[in-house]
């Protein structure tokens, strides 16, 4: 509050209560608009074995789609499944196949450190497509057993 001194003129002030309640409104509602936990692509990673004595034994359940790069490069990457060669085009009636009686549809993808990641995610939209739920990347350090 200001106190006028002498002369009979009325101080106007500016009323800032008002103000400070739309500011504290607005901040409640962005705050209840800013998603709290952010969503993002869910990754799993292939767990290295308890048992070393299987780990020579091949585990025919686990799908790994590998995009290779045959030459520095990458303008056409070959794809295989599990080491076995098949055509881009074909990828996805193959992992149809392969996940048509499956209970657990995980699918882990590889590509080579020159490959554009372009590729790799038209590969895990290709598994999306043929219904497998879980897609993993394999990182180097993965693949080395670390």
């Amino acid at each position: 509050m200001a106190f006028s001194m002498g002369g009979g003129g009325n101080m106007s002030e500016i009323n800032v209560t008002p103000m400070i309640d739309i500011l504290l409104v607005l901040l409640i509602i962005f705050m209840v608009i800013v998603p709290v936990t952010p969503k993002g692509l869910e990754a799993l990673v292939p767990q290295p074995p308890k048992n070393p004595q299987k780990q020579n034994q091949p585990n025919d359940r686990t799908i790994v789609v590998q995009v290779i790069c045959p030459s520095t490069s990458c303008a056409s990457p070959q794809y295989k499944i599990n080491d076995t060669d098949v055509n881009r085009s074909e990828l996805q009636a193959k992992l149809t196949e392969i996940y048509a009686n499956r209970a657990e549809r995980v699918m882990f993808v590889r590509g080579d450190d020159n490959v554009d990641f372009s590729y790799i995610a038209d590969v895990i939209d290709i598994g999306k497509a043929a219904n497998v739920d879980h897609i993993g990347l394999m990182t180097p350090k993965i693949q080395a057993g670390q």
